[in-house]
């Protein structure tokens, strides 16, 4: 079973909301997780990122593979590069 790391569709037609979830990648977009990890709120200006960076980490750690918009999320909000340092230093 790969594990993704991905946005989920919330909200309302032309005003997205996302939550960011860990979920099975045969599963779909908007269907079953494992488990939500945070909110991405992209209409608000700036826009909001919410993540528990402990279950982001432990996710990472476990071999989750995030999408790229996720990895971009993670980047801006320094969580790549903690990881990265966390993984180097065992």
């Amino acid at each position: 079973m790969a594990v993704k790391i991905r946005l989920k569709r919330m909200g309302a037609k032309k005003h997205p909301f996302y939550r960011v979830v860990v979920a099975d990648s045969r599963s779909p977009r908007d269907g079953r997780f494992i488990e939500e990890i945070g909110t991405y709120n992209p209409v608000a200006n700036p826009a909001i990122v919410n993540i528990d960076e402990n279950k982001a980490l432990d996710w990472l750690t476990k071999g989750a593979q995030p999408s790229d918009t996720v990895r971009n999320l993670f980047s801006k909000e320094g969580l790549m590069e903690k990881f990265h340092n966390a993984k180097n230093q065992k």
